[in-house]
């Protein structure tokens, strides 16, 4: 997103507070569920946190709703320009990533997201909602997922169940790749709320 969208921290604290607020949950119990403290999660919502991978990860997953929902804008109509130097970095404990697009087509939404794997780190997720897809560009990748290990080099695909724990490892230097998480209705019954993708209820990472 651009610097006439709002920063991240401007848009995670928006989406935050509605999606809660829809989903009829108080900071308490939104805290006790995702185990992200009070305070933090105050100062989220008031745009002065610090949002990382790890969080934004955590919120959707106790939410139930795509990572865009928290993360993204609504694109406008025509041609669509994401320059990667506009966009920030949301940054994890091996990974940067830049939301570069959602995509939403009859009941299924897709976000597209420029990764980097930083040289010698791990990624870990304990898993989310969706089918991930990543595709790598430069670099030497390590996937592990449910415990089986895979090594990717560029051009070279892998795709499996978000909900699985998983995690990247940059074998041999930085690993640039395009990750795409695929949601589909029956994996987010939330999609078919009348709600869902409504002016009242925009998001759109």
């Amino acid at each position: 997103m651009n610097g006439s969208e709002g920063s991240v921290r401007d848009v995670l604290a928006a989406n935050l507070k509605r999606v809660r607020t829809r989903k009829g949950l108080s900071l308490s119990e939104l805290s006790r569920r995702s185990g992200i403290g009070k305070a933090t999660l105050s100062q989220l919502e008031s745009g002065t946190g610090n949002p990382t991978i790890e969080t934004v990860f955590s919120l959707a997953r106790e939410l139930d709703v795509p990572i865009s929902d928290l993360v993204d804008h609504r694109p406008a109509a025509g041609l669509t320009v994401v320059r990667a130097a506009e966009v920030e970095v949301l940054a994890g404990e091996g990974v940067d990533l830049r939301h570069l697009r959602r995509i939403e087509s009859g009941d299924s939404v897709i976000e597209v997201y420029d990764q980097q794997v930083r040289a010698g780190c791990t990624q870990d997720s304990l898993g989310h909602a969706g089918t991930e897809h990543t595709v790598v560009q430069s670099g030497r990748l390590g996937v592990t997922v449910n415990g089986r290990q895979v090594e990717l080099g560029p051009g070279d695909y892998v795709g499996f169940d978000a909900g699985s724990p998983h995690s990247y490892t940059a074998l041999d230097g930085t690993v640039h790749s395009v990750l795409l998480l695929h949601y589909r209705a029956e994996q987010k019954p939330h999609l078919n709320d009348p709600g869902f993708g409504s002016k009242g209820a925009h998001r759109s990472v």
